[in-house]
């Protein structure tokens, strides 16, 4: 199928018929109810250096249940020894300026332009995306070591992008965020691609079509936005039974 282009019309062509590589759609903007718009879908961007804005659907997909989240003995034990604080929303500018800035293995550069920030800060704003801060002490003062942010509809989390600066922050990071979308009975979270560090904590491949049905049926839960906040004892320190 041919990539469509968008103009300033709020649409998106069938994510069903996107090309094999997995875009959807290029150009348009990065305005608000077109995000929300996209994600409804099962519609992501990826801007690339060089290209219009592109509009991603990979089949297959990559998601995460946070009920099912697999913690092993070593990361059960952190959890359990608390190093770190975990916190929502409560610094989302330095989340998505350190998941710009940290370098990735295999990544050159930073598809977290200005605009794509801005974008995302507007969305958390709204109430739509939301920041997980993990913090550990130094001294009388905290650093914040690891996070991650996304965008939240209905029942379902739309993983966006991801950072550490120590070890097992991210991860403490990702199953406290689990747990809490667990208690709110979040259907799932959207992984859009890879990674191993997700595929340890459980996450699966489905195929688009298995994804698109379930992103269809949890955004229309009636699951408002709007700022988030941790349960203490998830914020200091838990641990669900490690797996095998």
């Amino acid at each position: 199928m041919a990539i469509a282009i968008l103009g300033n019309e709020l649409r998106f062509p069938d994510p069903v018929r996107a090309h094999h590589s997995g875009v959807v759609a290029a150009g348009g903007d990065l305005r608000p109810d077109r995000l929300l718009l996209a994600y409804s879908q099962g519609i992501f961007p990826w801007p690339a250096e060089g290209y219009p804005l592109l509009w991603h659907c990979p089949d297959p997909r990559f998601v995460v249940d946070p009920k099912f989240v697999r913690v092993n003995r070593t990361l059960a034990k952190a959890l359990r020894k608390h190093p770190f604080t975990v916190t929502l929303d409560q610094d989302f500018a330095a989340v998505i300026a350190a998941c710009a800035r940290v370098p990735r293995p295999g990544q050159d550069g930073t598809w977290i332009t200005p605009e794509v920030a801005a974008a995302y800060t507007a969305l958390h704003q709204m109430g739509f995306a939301h920041s997980v801060e993990v913090w550990r002490a130094v001294g009388e003062h905290r650093r914040l070591v690891g996070g991650l942010y996304g965008v939240a509809l209905g029942g379902a989390f739309f993983g966006e992008s991801m950072f550490s600066l120590v070890d097992n922050a991210s991860k403490v990071g990702f199953t406290t965020l689990c747990a809490h979308l667990a208690r709110r009975e979040f259907d799932l979270v959207d992984a859009q691609v890879h990674t191993p560090l997700l595929e340890s904590l459980g996450g699966q491949f489905v195929p688009r079509a298995q994804f698109l049905t379930a992103v269809a049926a949890s955004v229309r839960r009636p699951i408002a936005p709007g700022p988030w906040a941790l349960e203490l004892e998830l914020a200091r320190g838990w641990a669900p039974a490690a797996c095998p």
